[in-house]
């Protein structure tokens, strides 16, 4: 006599370890975009920081360069350290028309109520820019992108400057003249040639890119 065996019917798929696989997946792949994101904004953060900090070495060196114009000592052979000492023409309104005198402003321009540095485009690197690239009367040079030893990651332009003679008392500058014309002088108006001229420089500096920018204020007696 046979015995028929039961045969065991094959159990239905759920498919459960697939979706978990998958569920895992998607975990991982986020994971690893949301890693990159990070990655890519340190990134950018630093380059930001470094194209910044390029800026204000740039304007920094700007301002010490016109420090040497003012006060010396300044033997370069375009040298007019000597001539401003003894009394630069400085024009009535905005800056000095001259290339001998160029970047040597008034403080104030006429038809606006800005200071001159406000108003001024420093990104003008022509002969008639009313503003003074670094070593024009000093000789020093500061590499940057169209200089020909402007190797690897240099400033767009060459760093420039103004400087505005605020010598005049200003008794309704109350905010210290960071917006306003002028300065108030500490010399008495008397006192005023024997202690020297009062000027104001305002540098700026850039990045890699021309619209990176930074700008630093300084205030000279000569």
């Amino acid at each position: 006599m046979k015995v028929r065996l039961p045969v065991p019917r094959p159990r239905r798929q759920q498919g459960l370890s697939l979706v978990t696989v998958l569920m895992i997946l998607v975990i991982v792949s986020l994971l690893g975009v949301a890693s990159m994101h990070i990655s890519m904004m340190g990134e950018r953060g630093a380059r930001n920081d470094r194209d910044l900090q390029l800026a204000w070495q740039s304007a920094n060196a700007a301002l010490a360069d016109a420090a040497i114009e003012l006060m010396g000592p300044n033997d370069a052979a375009d040298s007019r350290t000597a001539a401003i000492r003894s009394g630069p023409p400085i024009p009535e309104s905005g800056c000095a028309a001259a290339s001998a005198w160029q970047g040597l402003c008034n403080p104030s321009t006429a038809g606006t109520a800005k200071p001159t540095w406000l108003t001024v485009d420093f990104t003008d690197a022509s002969p008639a820019a009313p503003t003074v690239a670094l070593g024009a009367f000093t000789g020093r040079d500061f590499p940057h992108a169209g200089d020909p030893a402007g190797n690897g990651v240099q400033p767009a332009l060459a760093p420039r400057y103004v400087i505005e003679d605020v010598s005049a008392a200003d008794a309704s500058n109350v905010g210290g003249g960071m917006v306003t014309a002028s300065y108030k002088s500490a010399a008495p108006a008397g006192a005023q040639a024997a202690a020297g001229r009062l000027y104001r420089v305002t540098a700026i500096g850039f990045g890699p890119r021309s619209d990176i920018q930074v700008v630093v204020q300084a205030v000279y007696r000569n």
